[in-house]
């Protein structure tokens, strides 16, 4: 089973643009999710200390369920890395057990999530997400949902 999960993308554009990839609400609801989902809430307090709630909404093909997750800020260094720890919660932002959310019994409660950013160029940057928890029988699921959240991201500074 993974213990981490990792993914990096090159975006063609300044670290100062990417960096906001992460802390501008109306951009976070253009990623959050694997394909095909939409982020109807991105609540962003981004400080160390500060919690942001944000959501996934599976299509109706799918279901058509809302997820939410908050990430508690712990170590921010700007424009090189952000630290958070990730949990599933209810829709107020209060952590929740991943089971009482129909999650496998071995989902993670918390996943630690380190972004770095790395400035190849003025206009070039590489930005990778590191995601570190047991993920179980979710580990293919989580790799593929990052990777695909990514591929969203790039669609915003490609």
């Amino acid at each position: 089973m993974a213990k981490q999960i990792e993914v990096s993308r090159v975006f063609n554009a300044p670290v100062e643009l990417v960096w906001k990839i992460w802390t501008e609400p109306e951009l976070v609801m253009r990623w959050w999710g694997p394909k095909y989902f939409t982020s109807p809430v991105a609540i962003i307090d981004f400080r160390v200390g500060g919690k942001s709630l944000v959501s996934m909404k599976a299509p109706k093909e799918m279901g058509g369920q809302e997820f939410y997750s908050i990430w508690e800020y712990v170590n921010i260094v700007p424009f090189i890395t952000i630290e958070f720890i990730q949990n599933l919660a209810d829709e107020d932002g209060k952590k929740t057990d991943p089971k009482l959310l129909g999650m496998p019994a071995d989902f993670p409660l918390d996943i630690k999530t380190i972004v770095t950013f790395k400035a190849l160029s003025a206009t070039q940057t590489e930005m990778t997400v590191t995601e570190y928890a047991e993920f179980g029988s979710m580990s293919n699921f989580a790799q593929i949902g990052l990777e695909q959240s990514m591929d969203k991201m790039l669609g915003i500074y490609g």
